[in-house]
């Protein structure tokens, strides 16, 4: 989230889409209700209706898989009805930057595309450059390669009539919610967009929050308070957990991952830190080598030196062009090429699509461990229906895993808040929390390796390791300690001292920083700041519900990001009665600012908002994403239409795939499957269910895997409420009891009518009578940025069953 949970109480709109905010996020809609009783508009935009919608002032109902499309006419109507924050646009995004002759667009493929590779060539999309190397710029947006101009031709293709036919949504609805969130297009206004894995899981995920991002921009509701763009977790920690760096493309603070060509640190650095030529932008990724040193100086401790590159060597490289993601990894599995594995926190068995392939893959392994509070499709893969246990090779380790409330630590929450939990009580029997599994066998492994010896030794023995685990250590660990006597200003910080904030992380060896964001978070002043509860405020941090004393916030307790785009160039609020930041003539007042220096007037000590771009202004154009500098409408991998009125390319000619016999897809139209299944979660039960189908009273509410559909397609099939059916995609098949409601609705798509339904994923054969995944049906097509798979989209057909097997 660029903003927190409190602060969307401050939005004169909220447009909620690609998430069921109510049932699944219950705190947001705690704030969201705030917010409406502010006098806020709120519009949900889902393909069925739900609690969110009843809620809301009304429900827009589209076509799973279009997000891109209903927002690209967003972007054209506030372009066209001129709605766009012209002071904002000018002063915080790249509009006027001027793109070079490489670039172009034309029949749905930007410039530069390899088909045989089906890659792009992303330096065709670069900025016009002037003598000293910095973009060339022209505010008056009148160059024709502008950016505001080639994002006004791009879009212009979006006009009510073509949303309307490739979505479902009709033009007056369209023009209801465009209307009223491009209102927030003003100084005294905000808007907040809320979004979740109903946008993430997408072969066109990663560009559907950034044309949520070019809306936003264009309004000026980033930085501000009440606007935003606000991702909703599925889980309590998912943003401290990618911090950590859970993703395999990156380490810890999202600093890259080295790759075989960068054998040395000073390589990696050249690589890896941004070089810009404009004077007043703040380029904050240029102190990556800092950060990047302090990681490695806390991983390794004294071994770490400037003269050993701080054990730069001992770390694994990646390939170029690699992927490591689960989904390539289950891949390889399936194909015999891993032998064993860990597989703790997660039940891909159930959670993973395409689900019956996942399985297949698993059998292939020698050895599994797997960490669990119960058993679950994934520890007892073995023995599911139509297997024989005496024939399945994998010997499997079930480790007993303890509850998170018979742990004690922190996790981040999705608005960045560092909080502290204790313990609440011992875990059971033998169970243990995972580092107390992981801790354990590091040191088995060190000792083996002292004693027997073997390849690369150093990258073990060399840690900086501990021989218990203990949570508070690990803080400060996280936070960062002086490995050497250093003055900075007038202070003096004695070796062992903690760092007290990530701008005075060196690139010499003299501190270190599991996490260069989260330094500050543990001071010798004050402590483990996770923990603090204090709720004192200033009148005007009250004035938006800034609690800057209530547990800590990265970066340096900062609860808005880029809050320096919500004043003027003199620093002065645009909204004076939301104020986030302000500067008084000498320093800023209210929220942490995105950056101490003076506001963008003073051009001597003035810096531009955006920190962490490299040129210091918002990207409408962003050219470092695999699939086009501005997000572009493309169909799912599997799609009810064989063309769309934007272009004639109908899919995303760069996501990713799998082609074994168990990857199969269905043609695009496929009369064989021309019903779109949608999948999400219920409020019954907690993600794939691994944990709440053990806890009677909720299997209770929810005992079966059921599929939404409207009274309309019911008719169509001959369904009635109550009975069995069998949903059936290109990949396998499932079991489901109907449910016929109005939440879902028919589609009129390019002329014909398509109809959606609906199933939750939370339902597994080892709990008895519920049904199966539904995962079953699902399918492994990947957005090429993050490898997420399109879990949201994809095409099925249904029919009454004779009996069911699964649910009885």
């Amino acid at each position: 989230m660029t903003n927190h949970w409190i602060d969307i109480k401050n939005a004169d709109v909220v447009l909620i889409i690609g998430s069921n905010a109510a049932e699944h996020h219950p705190v947001s809609f705690k704030w969201i209700m705030r917010a409406k009783d502010n006098g806020a508009a709120l519009i949900h935009v889902d393909p069925k209706f739900s609690r969110t919608s009843a809620r809301c002032d009304y429900h827009v109902p589209l076509r799973s898989g279009t997000d891109i499309a209903f927002l690209g006419g967003m972007v054209n109507y506030i372009l066209e009805s001129n709605s766009y924050f012209h002071d904002y646009v000018i002063n915080y995004t790249n509009a006027s930057f001027i793109v070079g002759k490489g670039y172009d667009f034309k029949d749905g493929l930007f410039s530069g595309y390899d088909a045989k590779a089906r890659k792009y060539d992303q330096s065709k999309w670069g900025f016009e450059k002037g003598p000293d190397g910095a973009p060339l710029r022209d505010a008056t947006l009148k160059h024709e390669r502008c950016v505001f101009n080639l994002m006004k031709k791009h879009y212009s293709r979006y006009t009510l009539k073509n949303v309307s036919d490739i979505t479902g949504v009709s033009e007056e609805n369209l023009l209801k919610v465009y209307k009223q969130f491009s209102a927030t297009g003003k100084p005294d206004k905000a808007g907040t967009i809320l979004y979740a894995l109903g946008w993430t899981q997408h072969t066109v995920g990663v560009q559907n929050i950034r044309c949520s991002t070019l809306v936003q921009l264009l309004l000026g509701n980033i930085g501000v308070a009440g606007g935003g763009i606000n991702a909703l977790r599925g889980e309590p920690n998912v943003q401290g957990s990618t911090d950590h760096a859970l993703l395999y493309h990156v380490l810890p603070g999202y600093i890259g991952l080295p790759l075989a060509p960068w054998q040395t640190l000073a390589q990696f650095n050249k690589a890896n830190t941004p070089v810009t030529k404009i004077p007043n932008s703040a380029n904050w990724w240029g102190n990556r080598p800092k950060y990047f040193a302090s990681l490695l100086k806390g991983w390794f401790g004294e071994e770490a030196k400037p003269e050993n590159d701080f054990c730069y060597g001992l770390l694994p490289k990646g390939e170029p062009g690699a992927d490591y993601s689960y989904m390539y990894v289950m891949d390889k599995m399936y194909h015999g090429k891993i032998k064993g594995g860990f597989v703790f926190g997660v039940n891909p068995m159930n959670s993973f699509p395409n689900t019956n392939k996942m399985r297949k893959a698993l059998d292939n392994l020698d050895w599994m461990v797997c960490a669990e509070l119960h058993n679950s499709e994934t520890t007892d893969n073995w023995h599911r229906p139509g297997v024989d246990p005496k024939k399945m090779k994998t010997e499997v380790f079930l480790l007993p895993s303890a509850h998170r409330v018979e742990k004690a630590g922190t996790i981040s929450n999705s608005g960045r808040w560092l909080l502290w939990f204790d313990k609440a009580v011992e875990p059971a029997g033998e169970a243990r929390n995972f580092a107390d599994m992981f801790v354990p066998l590091i040191n088995k492994l060190r000792e083996m390796y002292k004693a027997e010896g073997g390849k690369l030794p150093e990258a073990l023995l060399k840690m900086n390791w501990p021989e218990k685990y203990d949570p508070e250590e690990w803080t400060r660990r996280i936070n960062g300690f002086f490995w050497a006597d250093t003055k900075i200003g007038n202070r003096l910080y004695k070796k062992g001292d903690l760092v007290p904030a990530f701008g005075n992380l060196q690139a010499d060896g003299t501190t270190s920083s599991l996490n260069w964001l989260y330094t500050g978070s543990y001071t010798e002043e004050e402590g483990n700041k996770s923990k603090r509860r204090d709720p004192t405020q200033t009148p005007m941090q009250a004035a938006i519900g800034l609690y800057p004393n209530w547990s800590w916030c990265w970066p340096v307790n900062r609860r808005i990001l880029y809050n320096r785009a919500s004043v003027d160039l003199n620093g002065k609020p645009y909204n004076p009665k939301k104020a986030v930041i302000e500067w008084d003539g000498k320093k800023w007042v209210g929220d942490v600012p995105d950056g101490p220096w003076a506001p963008q007037a003073d051009t001597k000590n003035g810096k531009l908002a955006y920190i962490m771009t490299t040129d210091g202004y918002a990207q409408l154009y962003g050219p470092g994403r695999l699939d086009g500098p501005f997000p572009e409408h493309y169909e799912p991998a599997e799609t009810p239409v064989a063309q769309h009125p934007f272009s004639k390319q109908l899919s995303s000619p760069v996501y990713k795939f799998h082609t074994s016999d168990m990857d199969k897809l269905a043609k695009a139209a496929d009369p064989k499957y021309p019903i779109v299944l949608t999948t999400y979660s219920m409020t019954e039960h907690w993600c794939g269910g691994g944990e709440t189908r053990n806890v009677p009273n909720l299997l209770e509410a929810e005992p079966q895997l059921y599929v939404e559909m409207s009274p309309e397609l019911a008719k169509e099939k001959g369904i009635a409420n109550g009975d069995g059916v069998i949903v059936e995609s290109a990949r396998g098949k499932v079991e489901a009891i109907a449910m016929v409601t109005v939440r879902i609705r028919p589609f009129k798509v390019m002329g014909k009518t398509v109809h959606l339904i609906g199933m939750p994923f939370a339902y597994g054969w080892t709990t008895p009578k519920c049904g199966d995944s539904t995962n079953r049906l699902t399918i492994v097509a990947c957005d090429p940025n993050t490898t997420i798979p399109e879990a949201k989209a994809c095409c099925v057909n249904i029919r009454k069953a004779d009996k069911l097997t699964e649910i009885a």
